[in-house]
């Protein structure tokens, strides 16, 4: 959608109807849910030749008995699951391969697509409606973080994130780019020094950008080369760590607002004032479930988190499944806000690097992204990636100011995984002048390159 004047006014309208939702006691957010989610089922029957095969014989199920739609089903059935009869996968394909501003697909629909991360990309199509809820909701943080300015002084900002036009973050900028709205756009893959000069000539008072960048960011502000004065620092899209977060309080005495959220839905949820993570379940069922489907309770780390979105119409995803591990948490918030409270986001299932036993069993190790957190978050460095693949464990430290630390922190990591069980492969930990980013311009801290059988082989 390519940006307007009106554009902006559109979105701050829609985003004050769905704050009505933060006040709604847990009974009345009940009720909503209920509403919606019996709107979306009943028009995805009517309209989609996929979801009357999908949902046979399930019409009165409860929405915890149907069926769990994968990335993979939906593309595969992409043609059928739209309910705009006159929309094909190839069409679209086409049309992301050779658009590369903020044109819309057949002059009515945004297209966004997923990276492949995870092995499959997605395509994911929104109305102009559609879209500036969407928009309205990826704003919505904005206000959380204390920044109520509207559109008669709105803050001068910088999101750093991916420019790639089918990219989520690409596409929000691109529809709010207007004069009233100053924004510095800058691309996460963009060289370190040259960011920094930017932000230096550009003074922003609010900051966005992957965590990965950000701790760069915090680093060369502590260093001194980095000069900006900031009011609010947010975060998306990756991990944010606790050193993170210490060194963005070290470097600008401000806490980091983060944002958790999917090309399929955004936001899922962000902190409030006081720094708990709430669901967004105005917008979605959001159900947190193990590797079997089962309801994850309180305190428990689910492997899956299936959404079912309401006000999707073109696309309709019920029970979508997202490959993130969640930690939910019982109680009540201070900020009176009724929405599920969530305590971590502990990565994708992906991130759980698998390695055969020591002692020849069967059963993988599962080592769980957190085992190298602990040892790596404290590591004198900018950043740090771990990649897996046949000849062993790579570990990648981004602007490492001691190199003396590499073989230490080898034999820490060998420690780890004896500790586990795992038969340990070669480790090797190298200082890099950058951490490798994917085609959105993230850098996700773990990256496996072997097929999730190989510990099995």
């Amino acid at each position: 959608m390519r940006p307007n004047a009106l554009t902006p006014f559109r979105v701050l309208w829609r985003r004050r109807s769905l704050e009505r939702g933060c006040r709604w006691t847990r009974a009345e957010l009940q009720h909503h849910q209920q509403r919606q989610l019996a709107a979306l089922r009943a028009f995805a029957m009517e309209r989609s030749p996929f979801y009357r095969r999908f949902h046979a014989g399930k019409e009165q199920q409860p929405l915890e008995h149907l069926p769990i739609l994968t990335k993979a089903t939906l593309m595969e059935n992409f043609d059928d699951l739209v309910t705009d009869r006159a929309i094909r996968l190839p069409d679209v394909e086409a049309f992301l391969n050779r658009n590369n501003g903020p044109d819309l697909f057949r002059g009515r629909y945004v297209v966004l697509s997923t990276s492949g991360s995870t092995g499959l990309r997605g395509v994911f199509l929104f109305s102009t409606e559609e879209w500036i809820t969407a928009l309205a909701g990826i704003t919505r943080p904005m206000s959380w973080a204390g920044l109520t300015g509207g559109l008669r002084k709105p803050p001068r900002s910088a999101m750093i994130a991916s420019t790639t036009p089918w990219h989520y973050s690409a596409r929000v900028s691109a529809s709010l780019a207007t004069r009233l709205l100053p924004a510095l756009r800058l691309d996460a893959a963009e060289p370190l020094e040259s960011m920094v000069r930017r932000l230096n000539e550009w003074q922003p008072e609010v900051l966005a950008a992957y965590p990965s960048v950000l701790r760069q960011l915090a680093e060369e502000q502590i260093a001194g080369r980095l000069r900006i004065r900031l009011r609010s620092v947010a975060t998306s899209a990756e991990v944010l760590t606790e050193e993170i977060r210490r060194r963005v309080r070290q470097a600008w005495g401000l806490k980091v607002f983060d944002t958790y959220g999917a090309t399929e839905y955004a936001p899922i949820a962000a902190e409030c004032a006081h720094g708990r993570k709430h669901l967004f379940e105005d917008g979605a069922v959001i159900e947190i479930v193990d590797d079997r489907g089962r309801a994850v309770p309180p305190g428990g780390c689910g492997d899956r988190v299936l959404l079912t979105i309401f006000g999707r119409w073109t696309q309709p995803l019920i029970r979508y499944e997202i490959s993130d591990m969640l930690r939910p948490i019982a109680g009540e918030c201070e900020c009176g806000r009724s929405f599920q409270l969530i305590e971590s986001i502990e990565g994708r299932v992906e991130d759980v690097l698998l390695f055969p036993r020591r002692d020849g069993s069967r059963e993988p190790v599962s080592a769980h992204p957190n085992l190298f957190h602990q040892v790596l978050e404290t590591v004198p460095a900018a950043g740090w990636q771990v990649r897996q693949d046949e000849e062993g464990l790579f570990v990648a430290l981004a602007g490492l100011r001691d190199v003396s630390v590499c073989e230490p922190l080898t034999r820490s990591l060998q420690q780890m995984l004896q500790d586990q069980g795992a038969l340990v492969p070669p480790i090797r930990v190298r200082a890099v002048d950058a951490l490798e980013r994917g085609a959105t311009g993230k850098a996700p801290l773990i990256v496996s390159r072997l097929k999730k059988s190989y510990a099995h082989s």
